[in-house]
């Protein structure tokens, strides 16, 4: 399986689920007119400048981009295809790599994820409205989009699940599972109104479901370095590696879930409650 299918699998849950809907929120909370900038743009341009300076300077010293001779074709790829099978036993090596060989790194992405709802939500917040204060929209009027909504919504929860815990054998995981999950509540929020979506799943449970995903990743690597392994060390979760290899890419992939479903609702709910 070529190691982008995950990643577009991602772009495109993404691309398809949330995007859109943020890009028209964004639209909606735009005004027409610029604001006076009342301050010198220098400094920001002498930022800018600087900063792409240095990213070309970095490039500088990159290898051709595909070229067979690279050292990740060298080293590092062989060793996954030729290992992978044996020392973590899946077989989606994407899922091996990035559950197991980067498992830091994933779990460096997933705090990212999270840092993002802390951003978003310390700039715009959620503001709780009741159904007296929401005005009808067209979409929360129309009958028809209610009886499709609730035929599809269940089949797109039951799809995110079927992600999440099929992704040790086929495209998926916890990134993509829990964007699409979040887009099923999405398209809730758009059809039956702002109120019911935060009475069936409300902002402040949201923030308790984005930490304990976080916090259950880093369990796992902590709990690895109690049984006597080094911190995300998945073979010591079980009495045989390949078990505990298993073991330790579902939970984390499921810490990833939780984070991810909660902080695309959550920045959708900070978006649409403004």
């Amino acid at each position: 399986m070529p190691v982008d299918t995950g990643v577009a699998f991602t772009e495109a849950s993404v691309g398809a689920g949330i995007s859109t809907v943020l890009m028209l929120g964004t639209l909606a909370l735009t005004g027409r007119k610029e604001k006076e900038n009342s301050h010198s743009s220098l400094l920001p341009l002498l930022v800018v400048c600087i900063t792409g300076a240095a990213l070309i300077y970095g490039t500088l010293d990159m290898p051709p981009f595909g070229h067979p001779d690279n050292p990740v074709h060298e080293h590092v790829a062989p060793r996954y295809i030729e290992e992978s099978p044996k020392e973590v036993g899946l077989p989606n090596m994407v899922t091996s790599v990035l559950a197991s060989y980067r498992g830091f790194d994933t779990l460096g992405e997933t705090v990212v994820v999270f840092s993002a709802a802390i951003g978003v939500l310390a700039l715009l917040g959620v503001r709780r409205r009741e159904e007296s204060d929401t005005p009808e929209s067209g979409l929360e009027a129309h009958h028809v989009l209610h009886v499709v909504a609730k035929i599809i919504i269940p089949l797109v929860i039951l799809f995110a699940l079927y992600v999440q815990f099929h992704g040790d054998f086929g495209p998926g995981g916890g990134f993509q599972a829990g964007v699409i999950a979040a887009a099923a509540f999405i398209l809730y929020a758009l059809v039956f109104g702002l109120p019911k979506a935060f009475a069936v799943v409300g902002p402040k449970f949201l923030q308790l479901m984005a930490s304990f995903g976080v916090l259950l990743y880093a369990s796992v690597g902590l709990y690895s370095m109690f049984k006597g392994g080094q911190f995300l060390d998945y073979n010591k979760l079980a009495a045989d590696p390949i078990t505990g290899q298993h073991y330790g890419i579902i939970i984390i992939e499921l810490g990833v879930g939780v984070t991810v479903f909660a902080v695309m609702l959550s920045i959708f709910y900070a978006f649409d409650s403004q």
